[in-house]
């Protein structure tokens, strides 16, 4: 596993947060490159206006990644990549109620596939989404979490 540092917050009032130590773990398990990272659980309000203003985009997203490329070297000259993940708590509460599973689980999902994005995983092109769902489905199997893409 990769070293990371992880700043974690939370900027929500929304009830049956994740943990800290819970958030480190999925993020763990989804790293292949050292990293500095933040993670931060946001209202409506808070991942609307960021939507908005750095993508142009005039909804509330469920997970935002801000990637920041590498930003140094750990000592064993390894490139450090560094970005944020803003997670919207009411979004990600409504999608695992609208999709019946574990709001956890659902969680898990998200900061995943944040992390994923942070390390240049990407959905756009079918191939790409292919890679992407499977890297995800592989990390949330050992969380005991079923593939998500599957129905």
């Amino acid at each position: 596993m990769p070293e990371f540092s992880l700043s974690v917050q939370f900027a929500s009032d929304a009830d049956d947060l994740p943990s800290r130590a819970q958030i480190r773990r999925w993020v763990a398990a989804a790293l292949e490159h050292p990293a500095e990272i933040t993670v931060r659980i946001v209202d409506a309000d808070e991942a609307r206006a960021l939507n908005r203003d750095y993508r142009d985009k005039a909804y509330v997203p469920n997970v935002l990644t801000f990637e920041y490329g590498e930003i140094g070297h750990d000592e064993a000259g390894r490139g450090v990549l560094g970005g944020d993940v803003v997670i919207c708590a009411s979004v990600v509460e409504r999608e695992a109620r609208e999709q019946g599973k574990p709001l956890q689980q659902h969680y898990a999902h998200m900061t995943i596939h944040g992390i994923l994005h942070l390390q240049g995983y990407d959905h756009i092109e079918p191939a790409d989404a292919d890679l992407m769902e499977s890297s995800e489905a592989v990390i949330l199997k050992r969380f005991h979490i079923p593939n998500p893409y599957l129905s």
